[in-house]
C-alpha cells in the first residue's frame, strides 16, 4: 500500500513513467511517505544512505556508472543543505542527478517549527531546474503537479544533462498508506526536433495519422512567412487550421479567424462534433477565451506544442508532446511523412465558419473599428492595443498582406502606444494604430518629443472607461467601486494631441465616421500624423454587441 497524498503518488508514478529505476534514500520522518511509496514499488532499486552529503556523492556514482537519471530522496530542514556539495559536482560534470526534498507546510517556514527552512531555490543556479510542488486539493493542483513534476524530470537530460530539484510541502498525518496502486499519470515527453539521431519518431508520425480530428491552432507571430512547396501546401487539407490575425501569415492556406464566433453559434451537440482529438500548437499568445475553454473542457484532448526552445507549454492541460524545432521546419517533415488520406473534419469546420456573416454593426467601437479595416491599404501595419481593441478587429477580415502587431506578452495597457510608435519609425509605409481611451492615457507621452513621422494614424476609441471591464461577470455587483474598476473618466486627447503636433479629428455620430475614415487612410498630401477620436456609448456598445452574437446563434443551421 503506497501513501495517500496525492503530490507524492503523482511524483513516483513519473519517475517511473520516465525510466527513473535507482533511487538513494536518506532517513527521516517528514520524507517517510516518500520513501515507503518508492521503496516498496517494485520498479524502483533502493539504496539505504544515512547521511545526505553521502548520499548526494553515492548517487552521482550510481548514475556516472548506469549513465541513466538517479533519485536521491531526503527529508526536511537542513538535510537539504548537506546535499549542496553533490549537487554542485553534478551541476559541473553534468549527471542528471534527481534531488527530491521532502518539507513542512508553507505556513509554518519561519515560524521557529521544528526541521523548518525555506528550501525552495536553495540551490540556486547549481540546478537545472526547480520546482515546488503544491499540496492536492482540487483537480487544478493535481494537474499543475503533474506538469511542474513532468518539466523537472525532462529538464534533467534536456540539451545536456544535470540535477533538477523537486520539493514537496507534506502536511501531516505522515503515515497513512492506503492506497493500493499507483495512479495513471499523463506523461510529457519531448522530441528535439525530428532526428532519428536524437530517438526514433516514427511511432510519432503514425500516432498523428491516426487522428482523424486534427487542429492546427497558431498563435501570436510577427512575421509573414512563404509556404512554397507544394507538400507543405496540401498539408493544409489534413488540419483544421484556426489563427488570430495575429499570427499574421504563418499557415499555408486561408485558416479560419472567425472561430470564436463560431464557438459562440454552436450548440452542445455541433461542438462534440467539432471537437478535436488533437491539437498542434506553434507561435506565442491566443487571445481567445470561449477557444481555450472550448479545448480545455475537451476530456479526450491531446496536445503537442512545436517550438524552438523546447518549453512546457500546456495552455490546455492536456499536452503529452513537446517538439523542440522550428514550426515550419516541423511542418515541411510532416508533409512528406502523413498519409494522402484527407479527412472530414477541416470540411465540417470550414462548412460551419462560412455560416457567418461579416458583421455590420450601428455606430459604436466596433462599426468604427469596422470602418477602418474596410479601408486598409494593400501594405500597411496595423497595430492592436490590448483588450477591446484585438478582439474587435477578430470580427473582421482583411488582407495576409496587412501585418499585424500587438504586445500580447503579458497582455497589459502599458506602452502599447509607444511600441507602435518605435515600430513605425523604421518604416515608409502606413501604421495604423487602434486604442482605446484608458491605454491610451496611460500612455500619452509616448506622443511628447520629435520622434512621430507623417505615417502614424491613430484611432482613438474614447467611450469614458475600460470598455472591456464591461463584459467580467459579475461587475453589476461591485456597487460604488464600479467607477474605479472601469476607470470611467471624461477626457479628450484633442489639446495634448494637437500641441504636439497631430492633426485631430473628432467624431460622435455614423455620418462622420465615414467622412474622417476617408481622412485617415489617405496617401497623399499628408505632412502629419493623425488622430481620430471616436466617441461612444459604452453601455450601447455593449447592447449592439450582444445583439450581434445573439442573431448569428439564430441564424445558425
Amino acid at each position: 500500500m503506497y501513501s495517500d497524498k496525492k503530490n507524492i503518488l503523482q511524483l513516483v508514478a513519473l519517475l517511473e513513467a520516465h525510466g527513473v529505476k535507482k533511487v538513494v534514500l536518506c532517513p527521516g520522518s517528514r520524507n517517510a511517505p516518500i520513501v515507503h511509496t518508492i521503496s516498496t514499488h517494485p520498479s524502483f532499486e533502493c539504496y539505504a544512505i544515512t547521511d545526505e552529503r553521502n548520499a548526494g556523492f553515492y548517487a552521482i556514482g550510481l548514475a556516472l556508472n548506469g549513465g541513466c537519471k538517479v533519485a536521491v530522496c531526503c527529508t526536511s530542514g537542513s538535510a537539504v543543505a548537506n546535499l549542496y556539495p553533490a549537487i554542485t559536482e553534478a551541476f559541473y560534470q553534468q549527471v542528471p542527478l534527481i534531488v527530491i526534498s521532502a518539507d513542512r507546510p508553507a505556513a509554518w517556514i519561519g515560524q521557529m517549527d521544528g526541521q523548518t527552512m525555506p528550501q525552495l531555490g536553495i540551490f540556486n543556479n547549481m540546478v537545472k531546474k526547480s520546482v515546488n510542488l503544491p499540496e492536492v486539493n482540487s483537480d487544478e493542483d493535481e494537474w499543475y503537479c503533474n506538469r511542474l513534476i513532468n518539466e523537472a524530470l525532462l529538464e534533467c537530460t534536456h540539451r545536456g544533462n544535470g540535477p533538477v530539484h523537486i520539493n514537496i510541502p507534506i502536511s501531516e498525518p505522515l503515515f497513512q498508506f492506503t492506497i493500493a496502486e499507483l495512479p495513471k499519470v499523463r506523461t510529457i515527453e519531448r522530441y528535439q526536433g525530428l532526428n532519428l539521431y536524437d530517438r526514433d519518431y516514427q511511432p510519432l508520425i503514425d500516432k498523428l495519422n491516426r487522428f482523424q480530428k486534427r487542429m492546427m491552432v497558431v498563435g501570436q507571430m510577427n512575421l509573414i512567412y512563404l509556404f512554397e512547396k507544394r507538400d507543405i501546401k496540401s498539408l493544409y487539407k489534413k488540419f483544421v487550421w484556426v489563427s488570430e490575425h495575429l499570427s499574421n501569415r504563418t499557415i499555408p492556406g486561408q485558416p479560419i479567424k472567425n472561430f470564436d464566433v463560431a464557438l459562440y453559434a454552436m450548440n452542445a451537440e455541433t461542438k462534440e462534433k467539432m471537437a478535436p482529438e488533437l491539437v498542434i500548437t506553434y507561435g506565442g499568445h491566443i487571445v481567445s477565451k470561449r477557444l481555450k475553454t472550448f479545448l480545455r473542457q475537451n476530456p479526450n484532448l491531446e496536445h503537442w506544442h512545436v517550438s524552438a526552445d523546447g518549453e512546457i507549454v500546456d495552455l490546455f492541460g492536456a499536452l503529452t508532446t513537446v517538439i523542440e524545432m522550428n514550426p515550419f521546419e516541423f511542418l515541411e517533415r510532416i508533409s512528406t511523412l502523413m498519409d494522402n488520406k484527407t479527412p472530414q473534419f477541416p470540411l465540417q469546420w470550414e462548412g460551419f465558419s462560412k455560416q457567418i456573416p461579416e458583421p455590420e454593426f450601428a455606430f459604436s467601437e466596433m462599426s468604427a473599428i469596422g470602418a477602418l479595416i474596410k479601408r486598409l491599404p494593400q501594405d500597411c501595419a496595423l497595430h492592436l492595443a490590448n483588450s477591446s481593441t484585438v478582439r474587435y478587429a477578430q470580427l473582421y477580415s482583411f488582407p495576409n498582406s496587412v501585418e499585424v502587431c500587438c504586445n500580447r506578452g503579458v497582455n497589459g495597457i502599458e506602452g502599447s502606444l509607444s511600441s507602435a510608435l518605435g515600430y513605425a519609425s523604421g518604416f515608409d509605409k502606413l501604421n495604423f494604430i487602434v486604442i482605446g481611451d484608458l491605454s491610451f492615457f496611460y500612455a500619452m507621452n509616448a506622443l511628447w518629443g520629435n520622434n512621430t513621422q507623417s505615417n502614424v494614424r491613430v484611432l482613438l476609441l474614447n467611450n469614458g472607461g475600460g470598455e472591456i471591464f464591461h463584459t467580467l461577470t459579475g461587475l453589476e455587483m461591485s456597487g460604488t467601486s464600479h467607477k474605479y474598476i472601469t476607470g470611467v473618466h471624461h477626457a479628450s486627447a484633442q489639446g495634448w494631441v494637437e500641441s504636439m503636433g497631430f492633426r485631430y479629428l473628432k467624431v460622435e455620430a455614423e455620418e462622420q465616421l465615414e467622412v474622417c475614415m476617408d481622412e485617415l487612410v489617405k496617401t497623399e498630401g499628408i505632412e502629419m500624423p493623425i488622430v481620430v477620436e471616436v466617441f461612444t456609448n459604452k453601455n450601447k456598445d455593449a447592447r449592439i454587441l450582444k445583439e450581434y452574437y445573439k442573431q448569428v446563434k439564430n441564424n445558425i443551421k
